[in-house]
């Protein structure tokens, strides 16, 4: 059995797939590319990774409601991550998820984890996220 982690919903959902993990915060805004889902911005931990369709743990994002904008289109293109995991909250990833919802039925889960649960975390981990907001490191 791996571990678990007690995740706080900020939009709860369903997921399962890889960890790409950053201790470097990201602004989605010159840092995401919403139609490849690759970290673009090249001073960033991440650069050259694909996002898209796996779980994304950062602390939190840079930036503003250009976030939203990003996000949102990559969600309806299928190029963004499945989840988001953070430790803080974060409302343009949050408002991401909910207009993609309303738009194409498409929400992407958006948890908050402890600082301490987010320094266990490591790339290439496989998490499942439930409806209870539990994560467990498969």
């Amino acid at each position: 059995m791996g571990k678990l982690i007690q995740g706080h919903p900020v939009i709860p959902g369903e997921s399962e797939g890889e960890l790409l993990i950053s201790d470097q915060p990201l602004s989605f805004w010159g840092g995401y590319d919403q139609y490849t889902g690759e970290i673009i911005d090249r001073r960033h931990p991440l650069s050259g990774k694909i996002a898209a369709n796996k779980i994304l743990a950062i602390p939190f994002t840079i930036g503003s409601s250009t976030t939203t904008a990003i996000l949102l289109e990559s969600i309806r293109v299928g190029k963004a991550p499945t989840a988001i995991i953070t430790t803080k909250k974060d409302h343009f990833l949050a408002l991401a998820s909910i207009v993609a919802d309303e738009m194409y039925k498409k929400p992407i889960p958006i948890l908050t984890i402890s600082e301490k649960d987010f320094q266990n975390l490591r790339n290439g981990q496989t998490l499942k996220i439930n409806k209870e907001n539990t994560i467990k490191i498969l």
